[in-house]
């Protein structure tokens, strides 16, 4: 079944390392996985027609903005929901279940000893003291994994950055796969090795 899943994958990888005349040869059997004459220059082509340092910066610049607020909002809305009693917390909760980051910090906060939060009290810390020098430095994990699951989201995301992004010194990764597509010469060996380079950090 692995197989079966990655197979997509392992086309793409082989068809952009083919020349155009041989990238749809063999689709009925398993020599399409299998390139014939090997080549790199797909790949010279992408980075002779695509300002591919650029595009990673953009692109690179993009989620980390995202994730920075994403992190620390939901974070701390994650311990609110966790460690606080208010008026509508109910309400809230079963509001934010659908928003997966802010679930997985509160089920992870709610792990963390009660007893912990009520010793840095005792010593003097306020709430928000608390959250940022003894919860946060002991929830590195559960950072790394939104982190990871955000990076993978947004670093696929098309329409936010096609509707915001103005400037071709401004594309994102995606964008510029997609005006790949759309510019002459269009040649499908290019595009594959153009996919490969945007799915390494996924990968």
């Amino acid at each position: 079944i692995g197989i079966i899943f990655v197979s997509p994958l392992i086309w793409m990888i082989s068809a952009s390392l083919k020349p155009e005349s041989q990238i749809f040869a063999n689709m009925n059997s398993l020599k399409t996985f299998f390139p014939v004459s090997a080549s790199f220059n797909n790949y010279v082509e992408v980075f002779t027609r695509m300002n591919l340092p650029q595009v990673f910066k953009n692109t690179l610049l993009y989620i980390a903005l995202i994730l920075v607020l994403d992190l620390l909002v939901n974070s701390m809305c994650g311990y609110a929901l966790a460690k606080f009693e208010f008026k509508g917390k109910g309400a809230i909760m079963n509001l934010v279940v659908a928003l997966i980051s802010i679930y997985m910090f509160r089920q992870f906060f709610c792990d963390i000893p009660d007893d912990l939060i009520e010793a840095a009290a005792i010593d003097g810390c306020r709430p928000a003291g608390t959250f940022f020098k003894i919860v946060m430095p002991i929830s590195k994990t559960v950072y790394a994994t939104v982190f990871i699951l955000d990076f993978v989201a947004h670093w696929n995301d098309f329409m936010w950055p096609f509707l915001v992004m103005t400037g071709e010194d401004k594309r994102t990764i995606q964008l510029a796969v997609q005006s790949f597509f759309g510019t002459q010469p269009v040649h499908y060996s290019a595009i594959m090795a153009a996919l490969v380079i945007s799915a390494i950090p996924m990968i």
